[in-house]
């Protein structure tokens, strides 16, 4: 994810804890702050800029049937040393499912770090999304490359034909989360990528960003 970022010219410069939580872990932390735009009941990440202690995942739990087991959980202590203290992802979810929560949640670190001001719930989720939006795509096009030189090299073709399955399966999960995105009909998440996106399309991430670091709005 570093690489994304840096890929954009976006580096984030501080290094934030990134812990990955259960639900009940994440509802509490996001009681802890003080401000934050949650998509209740939907909150599968945070971007945490309070002190306290969250619950983190120690071990990978094992799995007997449905139910998951010994799953470990230890107590880590959040201290402010910038304007973000950890960015928190649920446990569990799909690799793409959890990339793009990660990417959505660094790039409010991302703007905090950088001292945006406070922007409005539209504007700021809606440029998340679109981060978030990005990052699939980048991973399906990756995912693209690799399964055409897979298939095209001289290896087994069962190694050939499972990397050529998992990235056929993962494209097709890629194109639903993006679809997700797409069409929420939140005001701030959906409607606010819908914008955020047309504007980036239009003027490109670069100029729409300094835009909304000027004024805290898109750029018409």
């Amino acid at each position: 994810m570093e690489e994304f970022y840096e890929g954009l010219n976006m580096k984030v410069e501080q290094q934030v804890p990134l812990l990955l939580v259960e639900r009940q872990a994440l509802n509490e932390a996001m009681e802890g702050e003080k401000t934050g735009h949650h998509h209740l009941p939907e909150t599968r990440g945070l971007c945490l800029s309070e002190e306290q202690t969250v619950s983190t995942i120690l071990r990978r739990p094992r799995m007997t049937g449905n139910k998951i087991m010994e799953m470990i959980t230890e107590p880590y202590r959040l201290t402010r040393r910038c304007e973000v203290t950890a960015i928190l992802i649920l446990y569990g979810l799909p690799r793409l499912l959890t990339g793009s929560i990660l990417a959505h949640e660094m790039m409010h670190a991302w703007l905090r770090l950088k001292g945006y001001r406070t922007l409005t719930p539209d504007i700021e989720e809606g440029i998340c999304q679109v981060l978030a939006h990005l990052w699939i795509e980048s991973e399906i096009m990756a995912g693209s490359g690799s399964n055409a030189a897979s298939t095209s090299s001289s290896s087994s073709s069962s190694t050939s034909s499972k990397k050529g399955g998992r990235s056929q399966f993962e494209r097709k999960l890629g194109d639903f989360f993006k679809h997700q995105i797409e069409s929420d009909t939140s005001v701030a998440y959906g409607d606010g990528f819908r914008a955020g996106n047309r504007v980036v399309q239009q003027y490109g991430l670069k100029r729409t960003l300094e835009h909304i670091r000027l004024t805290g709005t898109l750029p018409f």
